[in-house]
């Protein structure tokens, strides 16, 4: 799952999601996430449709292991 797909969740922005678990990140185990390669983002937004708006972003994204996503708190 990538980070924008997890903001939707949570309602927040990339931004403020990444943020938080980059202050976090010794919470956390070292297979948490990985940062997409250039790449890794084209083929992404090539086979996924509603990841299209990432399509032109300058930032590459945050991929999440589901054991990370298992981490989130939930409201």
């Amino acid at each position: 799952m990538l980070d924008t797909d997890l903001a939707v969740i949570y309602g927040v922005s990339t931004k403020a999601l990444n943020q938080a678990v980059k202050r976090n990140v010794t919470r956390f185990p070292a297979d948490f996430m990985f940062q997409l390669t250039e790449v890794e983002k084209v083929e992404v937004v090539t086979n996924c449709d509603h990841l299209a708006r990432i399509k032109f972003s300058p930032h590459l994204p945050y991929a999440f292991s589901s054991t990370a996503r298992s981490c989130w708190p939930t409201s």
